[in-house]
């Protein structure tokens, strides 16, 4: 019995350290340093009712005269450009029903953004709002099987951009290819609890192991951009206690609660209030 008992705690104390292991970042890469204290606003510095659209280049001007940085959006379309918005179907922010990875860029201005007469601005119109300004956290949308093309593409923009940005996504597999190509560029892993807010679409075991941030052995993230709401989650816990993670948290739409995470160390991504 004590036997048993020994062979089944060196096991699970085999497995824990396995598992505090497969959760390790990597640590110590220059870069975040320019980004740590910097407040994003989401998607710009925008306001509907004053006709400044999410993801506009009115947004990304309003974001640079206040001196916030911004967090934005890129999606690789149909003819190679990168649009950045949000929302793979159009709907929503242009009140038409439209896939931008289908489209062109001639096919842009048929999209107005609501609210406003502007378009879906292409990522390089974006960066030269920013460039040798304030920094940028590019959110790289992949969509079916382009994750690559989507991260070649980006990347091809950004290589020689004068300006202090990161790259986060979703998709592991844009972090894997930034660790394979690009690993200079400071990379992080986004997420949220998918096991109770809306899924990955990709089934249980992949919302649980993004929750998780089980991937992370794989991609070896500078930092995680986690909802904040869920940053309870145990094993970003776990990264920022053993590993000292550095984090990003988003969405923030209150002063109290910027301040708060603030103080906690987190990297703020905001909107709805002016800080």
């Amino acid at each position: 019995m004590k036997k048993a008992l020994c062979i089944a705690l060196a096991a699970a104390g085999g497995a824990a350290g396995a598992w505090c292991l497969a959760l390790c970042p990597r640590r110590g890469q220059p870069g975040w340093e320019k980004l740590d204290g910097v407040r994003f606003a989401h998607r710009g510095l925008h306001d509907l009712e004053a006709g400044v659209p999410e993801n506009s280049l009115s947004a990304f001007r309003a974001a640079v005269e206040h001196g916030f940085g911004a967090e934005l959006d890129v999606h690789l379309m149909a003819d190679g450009n990168l649009a950045v918005v949000h929302d793979s179907n159009l709907k929503r922010v242009c009140g038409q029903e439209a896939v931008i990875e289908d489209l062109t860029l001639e096919d842009l201005d048929r999209y107005p953004l609501l609210g406003s007469g502007e378009t879906i601005p292409l990522l390089e119109e974006v960066l030269a709002v920013f460039e040798d300004r304030t920094p940028l956290v590019v959110e790289l949308k992949a969509a079916g099987d382009n994750a690559a093309a989507l991260t070649e593409a980006a990347m091809a923009r950004l290589k020689d951009w004068h300006g202090t940005y990161c790259v986060e996504s979703f998709h592991p597999n844009v972090l894997r290819r930034l660790k394979e190509k690009w690993p200079d560029v400071i990379r992080g892993q986004l997420s949220e609890n998918f096991m109770a807010d809306g899924g990955t679409g990709r089934g249980r075991l992949a919302d649980f192991a993004m929750t998780n941030l089980l991937t992370t052995f794989l991609t070896r993230p500078d930092f995680i951009a986690y909802n904040h709401k869920h940053r309870s989650n145990l094993n970003l816990r776990l990264m920022k206690k053993l590993y000292g993670v550095h984090e990003a948290a988003w969405t923030v739409r209150d002063r109290e609660t910027m301040e708060r995470l603030e103080k906690d160390g987190a990297a703020v991504i905001f909107e709805k209030f002016v800080p």
